[in-house]
């Protein structure tokens, strides 16, 4: 940047993004320092290299501006945990069990759905799988397998995944949320560029009309 680009020829790009064409180092950093801006390398390797003319304070600001607004809006996804206390579960907990998991899976999460087995239940572990699979069928609208069912000592898991569809909900809302705060300081200056022409005549808003209340409303 500035006086550290040691280049005796540069490829300089204006502050326009218009090609100014090859000049000397020295002189790409005058014309940067008559116009109050800096000189910035964008493609060292190049031959010659690319120097861009910028202001590169207000850059890095808007840079760090768009990191902490995707950092905002990007979900850490979680694994979140649905246990069945028993392959001999009753239908309406086992539907609670699935209701659960497809909730945990629209958010965006995984789901690691284990099932335990209670005294002589572990010599029949075809009924937990069988459990399993039935979770399978039961949330393929939102799920896909990431693991198959396995057993580990006294319990049987299933991890599933989010389809990559799933998710959209909370971002969607998220997004909504951020739209409505009226926070102008997140605008950039393209969307700032389609804010209509004030002197455009605007088309006057007519209140709908609105019928009397009958007599009868108000009485008790």
């Amino acid at each position: 940047m500035n006086e550290r680009i040691r280049a005796r020829e540069v490829r300089l790009v204006d502050e326009e993004g218009n090609q100014v064409g090859i000049v000397g180092g020295r002189e790409a950093l005058e014309i940067a320092r008559e116009k109050g801006l800096d000189l910035i390398e964008v493609a060292p390797n190049a031959n010659p290299p690319v120097c861009r003319i910028m202001n590169y304070g207000r850059y890095k600001y808007e840079q760090s501006k768009r990191d902490r607004d995707a950092r905002k809006r990007s979900k850490v996804t979680e694994v979140k945990g649905v246990r069945i206390k028993s392959s001999r579960i009753d239908d309406h907990d086992y539907e609670v069990r699935v209701r659960d998991a497809i909730r945990f899976l629209k958010e965006g999460d995984k789901v690691k759905v284990s099932v335990n087995f209670k005294s002589r239940e572990i010599n029949h572990p075809e009924l937990a799988r069988e459990l399993l699979q039935k979770m399978i069928v039961d949330t393929a609208d939102y799920a896909v397998v990431e693991k198959t069912p396995s057993l580990e000592a006294r319990t049987m898991t299933l991890m599933l995944s989010p389809r990559p569809n799933m998710g959209g909900e909370k971002k969607e809302a998220s997004e909504r949320a951020d739209k409505g705060s009226g926070d102008k300081a997140v605008q950039t200056p393209d969307l700032a560029a389609q804010t209509p022409d004030p002197a455009a005549p605007s088309t006057p808003s007519v209140p709908p009309a609105v019928s009397p209340e009958p007599a009868e409303s108000v009485r008790s």
